[in-house]
C-alpha cells in the first residue's frame, strides 16, 4: 500500500528528487496507503517527468506503430488515489461505466482481511482526465461494485453514466482490462491519474504470495526499477504498451527495507521463504475480474471462471 500523501511528501522533501514506493494522496499499500484521510500534495518534477514522459511516449509510437500510444485519456484521480474507467472486454457502449482503483483507496478505509464488499452505495467522486492529463469532468459513482484486500487489492466502482455518454460528451474511451494473464518481460506503463505522471518499465516477474502488515495478496506482478512509484500512485492502472489493455492496478512498494510491514511488503514463495526487495513496487493483476461481469456490467460471482474472493 502507499504511504499517506503527506508521509509520502516529507520523505520527498527530505530526500529532495528522491520518491517513495506509491500510493495516492495518502495511499498505504502503495502499497497501501496507511493513512485514510491525507492531504493531497503537488510534486515539483511532476512537470518535467510529465513532459519527459509524454515524449517518450511520442517516440515510442513512432518507432514502434504497432504499439499502442499510453497516455493519461480515461484515467482519474480521486481524494487520495488514481484509478481509470475500465470496461470488460464485453462490454457495450450503453452499459455503465466502471472505476477501477484499488481496495485501500475507498472512502470508507481498508476492508479488513477476509472481507470483501460487494454492491455498497457510494457517491464517490472521479476527476476524468483527457490524454494531456487535463480535467475535463466530475463522474459520480452510484455504487461500489466489488472490492477487497484479500488475495488482491481492487476496489470497481459503477458510474451513473455510460460509456457512450462519457465519449460523446468528452471524447475519451474507456480502458479496456485485458482477460489474459500478463508475461514476465511484458513492457508496462503505470498511468497516476492523482500525480498526472506516467511510469514506464517491464514486468520483472511475479511473486507468489506478498504480505504487507495483515494482508496477503496472490499471483503479485513485479515491476523493474524503473517503476519507482509514490505515494499516490495506488489504483494507477498498468498498462500494456503493446495492446493498450490494463492488465493490473498499482498498489505497493517496499519503501524501508523492512520484512512484510506497511508499506514495506515482502515476497513468500511455495516454501515459505521470504524475500525484501527495497525500492521495488508491485501491482495486482485484473484478469480474472472480466469472467465476473455478465450483461449490463453486472457482477455475477457465481459465474463460471469467476475466481476472485468472494464474501
Amino acid at each position: 500500500m502507499r504511504k499517506p500523501l503527506v508521509v509520502a511528501l516529507c520523505a520527498l522533501a527530505l530526500a529532495g528528487a528522491g520518491a517513495t514506493p506509491a500510493a495516492a494522496a495518502a495511499p498505504s499499500p502503495t502499497g497501501a496507503d496507511t493513512a485514510t484521510g491525507a492531504v493531497p500534495a503537488t510534486s515539483l518534477t511532476d512537470v518535467v517527468d510529465d513532459t519527459v514522459g509524454s515524449a517518450a511516449d511520442a517516440l515510442s509510437g513512432l518507432l514502434a506503430p504497432k504499439a499502442a500510444a499510453v497516455d493519461f485519456a480515461g484515467t482519474v484521480s480521486l481524494s487520495n488515489c488514481s484509478g481509470s474507467v475500465v470496461r470488460m472486454p464485453g462490454s457495450e457502449a450503453d452499459d455503465p461505466a466502471l472505476v477501477l482503483t484499488n481496495g485501500h483507496c475507498l472512502e470508507s478505509g481498508f476492508p479488513a482481511p477476509g472481507q470483501v464488499l460487494v454492491d455498497r452505495a457510494s457517491s464517490r467522486s472521479f476527476g476524468l482526465l483527457n490524454s494531456a492529463g487535463t480535467r475535463v469532468a466530475t463522474l459520480r459513482a452510484n455504487r461500489l461494485v466489488y472490492a477487497t484486500m484479500t488475495d488482491t487489492d481492487a476496489a470497481i466502482y459503477r458510474l451513473g453514466t455510460t460509456y457512450a455518454q462519457i465519449k460523446s460528451s468528452y471524447g475519451i474511451d474507456a480502458l479496456t482490462l485485458s482477460a489474459t494473464r500478463p508475461a514476465a518481460g511484458t513492457a508496462i506503463s503505470v498511468v497516476s491519474g492523482y500525480w498526472k505522471r506516467i511510469y514506464s518499465c517491464s514486468v520483472d516477474g511475479f511473486a507468489y504470495r506478498m504480505k504487507e502488515g495483515d494482508w496477503t495478496w496472490k499471483d503479485s506482478v513485479r515491476y523493474t526499477a524503473a517503476c519507482d512509484t509514490i505515494g499516490g500512485t495506488s489504483g494507477s492502472p498498468v498498462v500494456d504498451d503493446a495492446t493498450g489493455r490494463v492488465v493490473a492496478v498499482n498498489n505497493t512498494g517496499n519503501e524501508d527495507g523492512e520484512r512484510c510491514t506497511v508499506n514495506n511488503p515482502c515476497e513468500v514463495d511455495e516454501r515459505g521463504t521470504v524475500t525484501v526487495r527495497r525500492g521495488i513496487n508491485y501491482a495486482q493483476q485484473t484478469y480474472l475480474f472480466p469472467a465476473c461481469f455478465g450483461a449490463d456490467n453486472r457482477l455475477v460471482l457465481s459465474a463460471s471462471g469467476c475466481a476472485v474472493p468472494k464474501p
